[in-house]
């Protein structure tokens, strides 16, 4: 019993540890604004493609494919997600780009149940709900959010929550490394040409910044990979809304972004809605666990 605590709280330290890197990501996009899109959503993956491709050389059996049509897919919503994300960074406050950035995973509850049959529970139809409310609050045109910028946004949450709703599909026939590593190469591939057309170079703190967009992006991955080998995503959900948390500390302290209260009322209920959401998936674990006991205990 208390190796399973530990590793639960391996889990969360490790999923803590994630939210961090992508934070500080997105605060690393953010200093190199003046750099088009796609010459950081380049520096992003094709850092993360290097490392990726020394387990794919020494296993060449993760290079095979087995769903093409929905790899593809992964990684073509998974790479105009990044673009998208990234371009709300460079129009918005870090905290704003980051609350918007995590509806996806609401997009995922209403994905999952439309195309593949996942049931929805009614707290998950409420938190749904409450996290539109957020939304809403946060699109007020009172708090003189730029609209475009905050749909663009939006958008690419909506195509990161239907990247990952594939993902959930694949891993039923294709490995892990096998998908991070053909999305980044995807990403790479088709951000080259639109980086070579427009393409600043950089001087070596700003080669810096880039290359930090790409092993942020990296240690986000691995650690919130890791984390799931010692806890259920169930136990480890919440913990990822702590990318608003420090998205807001760097923002304030690299950039000088306040934050106002409206903005922190649509924030906190997203992270509201996520705390149901939480609940309700570790409800039904428990619920799977307590039958699992008594069918054991009737043997």
């Amino acid at each position: 019993m208390n190796q399973i605590k530990n590793n639960k709280n391996l889990g969360i330290i490790l999923i803590i540890t994630s939210s961090l890197f992508f934070s500080l990501m997105a605060t690393a996009v953010k200093s190199v604004n003046h750099f088009p899109l796609a010459e950081k959503v380049f520096f992003r993956n094709f850092i993360g493609l290097i490392f990726l491709s020394i387990p794919m050389i020494k296993d060449r059996g993760l290079l095979k494919v087995t769903n093409k049509k929905l790899m593809f897919g992964r990684a073509f919503l998974g790479t105009f997600g990044v673009f998208l994300f990234y371009n709300s960074v460079l129009h918005l406050h870090l905290s704003e780009a980051m609350a918007l950035n995590k509806l996806s995973p609401f997009f995922i509850i209403i994905l999952s149940g439309l195309f593949l049959k996942e049931k929805i529970k009614p707290a998950q139809i409420i938190a749904v709900f409450v996290a539109i409310g957020g939304l809403m609050v946060i699109l007020n045109p009172k708090l003189n959010i730029p609209m475009i910028p905050a749909l663009l946004g939006l958008t690419g949450a909506f195509c990161a929550g239907a990247a990952y709703t594939m993902i959930r599909q694949l891993r039923l026939t294709d490995h892990p490394s096998t998908i991070v590593f053909y999305f980044c190469l995807f990403s790479s591939v088709t951000s080259l040409p639109i980086m070579l057309s427009n393409f600043i170079i950089p001087t070596g703190i700003e080669l810096l910044k880039l290359c930090l967009i790409g092993l942020m992006a990296l240690g986000g991955q691995l650690a919130m990979t890791n984390a799931y080998r010692y806890a259920p995503a169930s136990q480890l959900s919440i913990y990822t809304y702590l990318n608003i948390v420090f998205s807001s500390l760097w923002g304030f302290l690299f950039y000088g972004e306040s934050l106002t209260l409206s903005f922190m009322a649509g924030a906190g209920l997203i992270i509201f809605a996520g705390y149901i959401n939480f609940m309700s998936s570790n409800d039904k674990m428990g619920k799977r666990k307590k039958k699992a006991a008594v069918l054991t205990s009737t043997k």
